[in-house]
C-alpha cells in the first residue's frame, strides 16, 4: 500500500519559493512605476506552466552570470505574486482580492496556460464576485470577449444583460462599443427581453459607430452614397441574419428597416419582402422569437415547437409578433430540490400550466410532457377516490426526442382519453406526476406505460419500461396576454 505525504510536500515546496538560495531565473514584471524583480526555478515553472515550458527552453533564453532573465511588463507585480504562489504552493485564496485585481488575474491565467487556475478565476467571478461583475459589466464583458475559452464568463455577462430589465443594456451608450463577438452573442440569445425594432435599431446605430466614414462625422443618411451602404453593410454581414424579423411588424418594417434595404444580404431580403406581402414563411431566415428556457435540459430553439404545441399548431409553423408571448418559471430541478416522489410533489402540486422536462441515465432520449391544468386539484368533501382520481384535460400532450438536443426527432404524443388525462396527486400520495399512466415519476424512476388501463395515449413511446432519473425539471408556464 503507498502512502501518501502531500501535506509536507507542499509545506517544503513553499519555503522554497520564499528561503531558498538557489534560484536561477529573474523575472522582470510589470511597468514604469509599478515593477518588481521576481526569483524563481526554472524547473518548477516549465513543470506547471506549458508556456514557461515553451519560454524557458534553451532556445528562447537570455542569460546573465548563469542566471535566466525573464520579462512580463504586462503582468502587475501583484497579480504575478499571485501567480507564484499558486505555481509553488497549488494554494490561492482569492477572497483576499478586489474584483479588478481577480479580472487581471484571469488575464493572466490565460496567456501564461494555467488552465486549472483560469477555469477556478472564472468559477469565482460568476460565483462569488457577481456583484463586483455587474458593477463592471462592460469591463468584464470586454474583457471576456478577447479571451476565446472565457465561455463561463461571457455567458454569465450575457445572461445578465438579457435579465437586467431595470436597465436595458441594448439602448444604452455602451451598448454601441461593444466588440463585435460580444454583439454576436448577445443577439444569438433566445432570452434578450426587448422589442425585435430596438434591437434593429440598435444595431443600426452600432453598426454606424463601427463603420469607418460614418458615426458623428457623418451621420445624415440622406447624404450617404452607395460605398456609405457598402460599408455599413460589411460592418453588419455578421450581424443582420440575427435579428428576428417575423417579430418585426410591417409598418416597423416599412419605417426602420425598409430605409437600409441594401444593407441586407440579397437573399434575406427577398424572403422578408415575401413574408411581409404574402405572408409566406421565410425558408432561410428560420430564427423564431426570442422565447427562452433556463433549462440544462433542453435548449432554447426547442421551445417554439413546443409552444406551436401548446397552441395546437403545427411545430414548423415560424412563431411571429402576433403570436402570444410565454414566460418558463422554473419550480423545480432535482439536482437542486432533491430527485424523489415527495420533492417533486412539494413543488409541483399545483393547479397551473406546467410543462415537466426529464433527462435519464443510460439513455440519451429526453421525455416531457405539458398539462395544462396541473397535477393537483382539490376535491369537494364526500368526494370518491376511485371516480375522481385524474384531472380532465383536452390539452395534455408528452413528448420525446430520440437524441438529445435533436429538434428534428422531437414527438408529440397528444391524450385521447381526456378524462384520464392527468392523475390528480390530491387522490394520493404515490406518484411526482403523472401523465394518465403513460409517463409518470415514482421515487427516482421514470416509468413509460404502453397498455391496459394507462394506456391512455396515442402511439406508445416503447414497451412497458423504466428509467433512473439523471435531472428533472419542472416549470409553470405563464401565458402573457396581447397588448
Amino acid at each position: 500500500m503507498t502512502s501518501i505525504f502531500h501535506s509536507g510536500l507542499l509545506k517544503d515546496f513553499s519555503s522554497i519559493l520564499n528561503d531558498a538560495d538557489d534560484f536561477n531565473v529573474i523575472i522582470n514584471v510589470g511597468e514604469k512605476n509599478n515593477t518588481r524583480k521576481f526569483r524563481a526555478h526554472s524547473v518548477i515553472l516549465r513543470a506547471r506552466s506549458e508556456y514557461f515550458k515553451s519560454a524557458l527552453s534553451t532556445e528562447w533564453v537570455t542569460k546573465e552570470n548563469g542566471i535566466i532573465m525573464f520579462n512580463k511588463p504586462n503582468i502587475t507585480p501583484m497579480v504575478f505574486d499571485m501567480i507564484l504562489k499558486y505555481l509553488y504552493t497549488g494554494e490561492l485564496n482569492l477572497g483576499d482580492y478586489i474584483g479588478s485585481i481577480i479580472l487581471e488575474l484571469l488575464v493572466a491565467t490565460d496567456e501564461l496556460l494555467l488552465g486549472e487556475l483560469f477555469e477556478h478565476v472564472q468559477d469565482y467571478l460568476t460565483k462569488k464576485q457577481t456583484a463586483w461583475v455587474q458593477e463592471n459589466l462592460f469591463l468584464v464583458l470586454h474583457i471576456a470577449f478577447k479571451i476565446t475559452r472565457c465561455k463561463i464568463l461571457q455567458d454569465y455577462c450575457l445572461e445578465f444583460i438579457c435579465s437586467d430589465l431595470v436597465r436595458p443594456f441594448i439602448t444604452s451608450e455602451n451598448f454601441l462599443s461593444l466588440e463585435k463577438d460580444a454583439l454576436y452573442g448577445l443577439l444569438k440569445r433566445d432570452d434578450l427581453h426587448s422589442d425585435e425594432i430596438v434591437i434593429w435599431d440598435s444595431l443600426i446605430k452600432w453598426g454606424i459607430k463601427q463603420t469607418p466614414g460614418l458615426g458623428s462625422e457623418n451621420s445624415d443618411r440622406t447624404k450617404w452614397n452607395n460605398e456609405n451602404y457598402e460599408a455599413l453593410k460589411k460592418t453588419l454581414n455578421q450581424h443582420i441574419p440575427l435579428i428576428r424579423f417575423v417579430e418585426i411588424s410591417p409598418a416597423e418594417y416599412f419605417d426602420k428597416v425598409r430605409p437600409y434595404k441594401t444593407v441586407l444580404p440579397y437573399h434575406i431580403y427577398e424572403e422578408i419582402e415575401e413574408f411581409y406581402f404574402k405572408g409566406t414563411s421565410p425558408k432561410t431566415v428560420i430564427l423564431s422569437p426570442r422565447n427562452h428556457i433556463k433549462s440544462s435540459i433542453i435548449k432554447s430553439e426547442f421551445i417554439s415547437m413546443i409552444l406551436n404545441w401548446i397552441e395546437r399548431k403545427d411545430a414548423s409553423v415560424t412563431r411571429n409578433k402576433d403570436d402570444s408571448l410565454y414566460e418558463f418559471n422554473l419550480i423545480y430541478r432535482g439536482s437542486r430540490d432533491g430527485i424523489d416522489t415527495n420533492s417533486c410533489r412539494n413543488k409541483c402540486n399545483l393547479g397551473d400550466p406546467i410543462l415537466v422536462l426529464v433527462k435519464c441515465h443510460n439513455t440519451r432520449t429526453i421525455f416531457g410532457g405539458f398539462t395544462p391544468v396541473g397535477f393537483y386539484k382539490e376535491m369537494k368533501f364526500g368526494y370518491s377516490k376511485g371516480n375522481n382520481s385524474y384531472i380532465s384535460s383536452r390539452d395534455s400532450f408528452i413528448f420525446k426526442t430520440f437524441e438529445e438536443n435533436d429538434k428534428q426527432n422531437l414527438k408529440i404524443n397528444r391524450v385521447t382519453s381526456y378524462n384520464n388525462a392527468i392523475f390528480n396527486n390530491y387522490s394520493s400520495i404515490g406518484y411526482g406526476f403523472n401523465f394518465g399512466g403513460d409517463l409518470y415519476m415514482k421515487d427516482n424512476n421514470l416509468y413509460i406505460g404502453n397498455s391496459g388501463n394507462y394506456a391512455h395515449y396515442k402511439h406508445s413511446y416503447y414497451k412497458n419500461d423504466s428509467y433512473m432519473i439523471e435531472e428533472i425539471e419542472a416549470f409553470r408556464v405563464v401565458k402573457h396576454l396581447k397588448q
